[in-house]
């Protein structure tokens, strides 16, 4: 009987974590992984915070909450068995002023919606307890979040899937997708790959490489970049595990934040600002085509247009330290704007509608042969296991 071929596009956490899931499901199919980098896990998940995240903020009943839900569980336990640097340390959420208490406590009822245990509302002498320098007349504890060493969670599902007779090149960026009967042809660098079945987890590249594939997306890949920055030797007693704002639901993302780094220090960050390159990492990083595909889709101006002042107040922090340290000093007022520097910075993949509004949810685009993962922004990382698993029970279908 003919060995079902199998390749995976993108060497992120979403695309190792589904080969590997793909061969457990399959044990008699070939696996490959194609990524245009010399390495793995060299955008999105290998330039974010390290975060696990456990589900709190999503829709219940979206597939986010229940991924991030299940996946953390998984990511948990895979860390365990291998080995990887991983702490499942907590956070406090932090209403800064008494209005934020109403939205912290509907981020309680629906942390608890989605099957989240032990959140629990805390009075200042409580919060400080755990985090001795934080501000806010009040806090929401969730201990089931944690911090974890994504690289190395990538570095090991590569090499899983080499044990188990799959293999992972590197350095094959994508040319051509080629119908060929009823599967496909894949030219990636210099190889042409034989494929019944081609999934694409293309993080900033998603939408065109659906497109690539013959799809007609109505959404497009708005890249939105985050700066960092970290809390400087001396001065990282400050913070002691993750602090986070209550997020503005009047705005997408959630507001920068302070994340207990799991290779040690104390990063700040991310705002949220457009990217002019989609893999640009600097504030001044430029591609033509990448602006161009940005700059003409209908939805960025619609988009602008809703949150102007949002949009120009983030732009404004991007280039000032003392703005950024203006914001952090409402969940820590001790930090001062010598106490912080730049830290890198990562670049979101964010599925935009043509009317502006940001794709909420994880959105996956199945064939009979082929399955495209348009979005998958954070939690991704955190529920890349039980995405790989969901997108591998897909295939029976």
């Amino acid at each position: 009987m003919k060995q079902r071929q199998v390749v995976v596009v993108g060497a992120g956490a979403v695309g190792l974590a589904t080969a590997w899931r793909v061969q457990q499901r399959f044990p008699d199919a070939v696996v490959t992984v194609v990524e245009k980098e010399a390495a793995v896990a060299k955008h999105q998940t290998g330039n974010n915070s390290g975060v696990l995240h456990c589900g709190l903020a999503y829709r219940p009943g979206s597939a986010k909450a229940r991924l991030a839900v299940r996946g953390i569980a998984q990511m948990v336990e895979f860390c365990r068995e291998h080995g990887i640097p991983h702490d499942v340390c907590g956070k406090l959420v932090v209403a800064a002023r008494e209005e934020q208490v109403p939205r912290l406590e509907a981020l309680r009822e629906r942390g608890a919606q989605n099957g989240l245990q032990g959140l629990e509302l805390l009075d200042p002498p409580r919060m400080r307890e755990r985090e001795p320098h934080v501000s806010g007349v009040r806090a929401l504890l969730v201990p089931g979040e944690g911090i974890v060493d994504y690289e190395k969670v990538c570095g090991t599902l590569a090499r899983l899937i080499g044990e188990s007779g799959g293999r992972v090149v590197c350095g094959a960026a994508v040319r051509a997708f080629h119908r060929d009967g009823a599967g496909w042809r894949v030219a990636a660098g210099t190889h042409e790959l034989p494929a019944d079945v081609l999934i694409t987890c293309g993080g900033l590249q998603a939408d065109r490489l659906a497109r690539l594939a013959g799809e007609r997306p109505e959404v497009s890949i708005v890249p939105f970049r985050g700066d960092y920055y970290k809390l400087r030797a001396g001065r990282e007693h400050l913070v002691n595990h993750l602090i986070y704002p209550v997020a503005d639901p009047q705005f997408p993302f959630l507001g920068v934040h302070f994340t207990r780094m799991i290779r040690g220090g104390i990063e700040c960050g991310p705002n949220a600002v457009l990217a002019l390159k989609r893999e640009g990492y600097g504030r001044t990083d430029f591609n033509l085509r990448d602006a161009a595909a940005a700059m003409s889709f209908p939805g960025l101006w619609r988009f602008l247009g809703r949150h102007t002042r949002m949009c120009a107040s983030e732009l404004r922090r991007a280039f000032s330290q003392r703005l950024f340290c203006e914001a952090l000093q409402t969940l820590v007022p001790e930090v001062r704007e010598q106490d912080i520097e730049p830290a890198g910075a990562g670049v979101r993949a964010q599925a935009m509608r043509p009317d502006g509004y940001l794709v909420e949810d994880f959105d996956v685009i199945q064939r009979a042969n082929a399955i495209h993962v348009l979005n998958a922004p954070s939690p991704a990382a955190t529920a890349c296991l039980a995405i790989g698993e969901e997108i591998a029970s897909r295939l029976d279908q």
